[in-house]
């Protein structure tokens, strides 16, 4: 196994970084400096449990104190889902893996920068947005080689060991990039489909100002896909939604936030300028 981006250490952090909650019975995000990773499954000893996403660099330790506090030493999850592979949701994944041995999933397009084949397109620091965006260049794009221990997600829809959900293929920030659904309870695990946080600022990553916001404008080549998946989850109407990046948001608010999103997408998400958007 191979992960460049475990050997960087990315000093940011945000005032919940490490204070997890309870967002539904078997719903649970725990926030590790400027990203999210989410527990599914019954708090308890011993009981079943899938993590999705692996979070920032070197967070492979803190991810699994965590998990050990809500559901015992000794019993690994029984999947790892990942909504797409960029550093931030892929950099405690070695350490995981060595400790629990756990099968991974991921969308069939996103297997080639999983697998060491095809690096991710380099962040832009000349995107519109705050100081997160212009230190971006900082930030690993490389592929990773878990290959033997990633596969892909099952073709009919379905999420290995999460009864009820289904996945949806939102790309636009990533070829590849999933939203996990609940439709008995709209329970919504979004990635960076769309934030919670206006994540190219760093004030507001720090202080978790909630905020709608598009996928991360710095790392997503592809606007008019992304609006699409953005239509696609507003669509189907999420009573809860964890975001990659940013406070869960819920009800009323997450259902007034993303018609929002969806009605002005090119002037909240979309930047007024960047590689990404010029060289369209």
């Amino acid at each position: 196994m191979e992960n460049k981006a475990e050997k960087k250490i990315i000093p940011m952090t945000s005032i919940d970084s490490g204070i997890g909650e309870q967002i539904t019975s078997d719903l649970y995000y725990f926030p590790f400096q400027i990203v999210n990773v989410v527990f599914y499954g019954y708090p308890g000893e011993g009981n079943d449990w899938v993590l999705i996403d692996a979070g920032m660099p070197r967070s492979g330790d803190n991810i699994i104190i965590e998990a050990e506090e809500r559901f015992g030493k000794n019993n690994p999850p029984k999947a790892l889902i990942l909504t797409h592979g960029h550093f931030d949701h892929v950099g405690g994944i070695t350490e995981l893996i060595e400790k629990w041995g756990m099968p991974v999933y991921a969308h069939e397009l996103e297997l080639p920068f999983l697998r060491g084949e095809k690096d991710y397109p380099k962040p832009d620091p000349t995107v519109e947005g705050g100081l997160l965006a212009k230190i971006s260049p900082y930030y690993p794009n490389e592929a990773i080689t878990i290959d033997g221990h990633v596969q892909a997600l099952p073709q009919d829809g379905t999420v290995p060991f999460m009864e009820g959900w289904r996945w949806i293929h939102t790309p636009g920030h990533t070829q590849g990039h999933v939203s996990l659904f609940r439709e008995k309870d709209g329970a919504l695990i979004a990635g960076d489909a769309f934030v919670t946080v206006k994540q190219e600022s760093l004030y507001k990553v720090f202080t978790q100002e909630q905020e709608i916001s598009g996928p991360p404008r710095y790392l997503t080549p592809d606007w008019e896909t992304a609006r699409i998946s953005v239509e696609k989850l507003a669509s189907m109407k999420p009573m809860v939604a964890i975001t990659g990046h940013g406070r869960p948001m819920t009800g009323k608010t997450l259902r007034e936030n993303l018609a929002l999103l969806v009605e002005k997408f090119d002037e909240i998400a979309i930047p007024d300028y960047g590689k990404f958007v010029d060289d369209k």
